[in-house]
């Protein structure tokens, strides 16, 4: 075998995992050394992505657009996945599942409205000033927003197989706003409601912590000197719920089309797209599973590490972005920047406005910080809500950053038909439409969920 740099097929993925890593490196390093980054509270992994965007338009640096979209689809699944692993701290629910179950239905309810605003925007446009307009990109707006570059890729991937020309770099670049918004948006109208009065800013120091035993290692789990590494262990999880993911969703599909090759022209492509939700949904199964076993002595240990399958997810999330962000293609947005712009301004003001105004339900005595946190996630990442929340609770004392998780998990549930919607919208102008109609019809189902009082006593 040739080992030659001549050899690209052995040295290409090498060499861009070696990019992003170096890029990634960068950013950390002007994060905490230039204080207007810092004061700006870009998350690392977005300026990253941003610095790698920029180095790949001068010239700098030269990247495998397909190897960086293989990154962006398979890292969304594995850090979903292994979040999913980790073995729930009971103590630390707040209110029970009320607030979880409100969060989520605060979160689903964020895509639903950026889902109406985005539509609103592309119907309006293809039926005035840009015909050529894909009727459905709006729809892009909550994946690139709500639920960022992964699905973004996904979504924009598949649109752009339908018709949708540089679909895929719009999804991107609307993913891209998205986190500038978390950041000059959150950021400016924090000072806004600090100048008024309203909040106090309580800045903090980002310093190195260290790793207690009580951290790293739970009761009972696998001893740290078993034979096999302990991230041996947590990796192995994760690749095998991955596995199966791959394996039943091959199966569904392969299903679909032998039952309806209408139904699976319109559910295949979805289920390929939203594959880390499957794979979520094996993840809590075989959590369960190892639960129960543990309980009936069969297995006397705890396999999972919840320190370890964290710092899975956030490589992988980290990864996602980077890759995501730097992959967009600047030249394929050509003749789509007024929907762009459009979607950006429209997606960040509506998000706002409506966290103002459910928050204010929800998150009695710690209203700010809950708006803020929800903010920054549902333009971001949990990552960028948890930036913005430690301005105003540094300790993070309330409960906003654990209902950012609690409602993450419940919102998996409550989005489901948010997916379907996203699989019809492009069949036709009417389903387009249709679309619309349903999503403004489910948004006030999931207000009821947030208005609705839970009983006492």
């Amino acid at each position: 075998m040739d080992y030659s740099a001549s050899n690209v097929a052995l040295w290409n993925s090498i060499i861009q995992i070696v990019i992003i890593a170096a890029t990634i490196l960068v950013a950390n390093m002007l994060r905490r050394k230039v204080s207007f980054i810092r004061r700006a509270m870009i998350p690392t992994a977005v300026l990253g992505g941003f610095l790698l965007l920029a180095a790949k338009v001068v010239g700098i640096v030269k990247i495998d657009p397909a190897f960086f979209e293989f990154l962006t689809y398979h890292c969304i699944a594995i850090g979903f996945i292994a979040m999913s692993l980790r073995v729930p701290d009971n103590t630390k629910r707040n209110k029970g599942d009320q607030v979880g179950l409100k969060s989520g239905a605060i979160i689903v309810g964020s895509y639903m409205i950026q889902g109406v605003t985005g539509l609103v925007i592309s119907l309006g446009l293809a039926y005035t000033v840009m015909p050529d307009l894909f009727k459905a990109s709006g729809v892009l707006l909550p994946m690139g927003y709500g639920q960022g570059p992964g699905q973004a890729n996904n979504i924009g991937a598949s649109y752009e197989a339908l018709g949708f020309a540089g679909g895929r770099a719009f999804g991107l670049a609307i993913a891209a706003a998205g986190y500038i918004s978390a950041c000059v948006v959150g950021v400016a109208y924090m000072t806004w409601l600090s100048k008024k009065g309203k909040l106090q800013r309580k800045c903090h120091e980002e310093v190195s912590g260290s790793v207690t035993v009580d951290t790293f290692q739970s009761e009972n789990e696998v001893p740290i000197a078993e034979s096999l590494d302990r991230l041996s262990v947590q990796v192995a999880l994760v690749l095998v719920v991955y596995g199966a993911t791959f394996l039943i969703t091959r199966a569904l599909t392969s299903t679909l089309s032998a039952v309806s090759e209408g139904l699976a022209n319109t559910l295949n492509a979805l289920l390929w797209g939203f594959n880390f939700m499957i794979g979520s949904g094996l993840a809590i199964a075989l959590r369960c599973l190892l639960k129960h076993l543990r309980t009936t002595k069969i297995v006397t240990r705890q396999y999972q590490n919840n320190y370890l399958l964290s710092r899975i997810s956030g490589l992988a999330f980290d990864i996602m972005i980077v890759a995501g962000i730097g992959s967009i293609e600047i030249d394929n947005l050509r003749g789509l920047w007024l929907p762009f712009v459009l979607m950006s301004v429209a997606g960040a003001v509506v998000t706002l406005i409506h966290l103002q105004y459910v928050c204010k339900k929800v998150y009695d005595g710690y209203y700010y910080e809950g708006l803020l946190s929800m903010y920054g996630m549902m333009t971001g990442t949990i990552s960028s809500g948890v930036l913005l929340l430690r301005e105003l609770d540094p300790q993070l004392e309330t409960p906003a950053a654990n209902n950012l998780v609690i409602g993450s998990s419940f919102a998996i549930l409550l989005a489901v038909p948010l997916l379907v919607l996203v699989s019809l919208a492009p069949k036709s102008p009417a389903m387009t439409f249709l679309v619309l109609a349903l999503l403004i019809i489910y948004y006030f189902i999931l207000l009821a969920i947030v208005g609705k009082r839970s009983k006492k006593g």
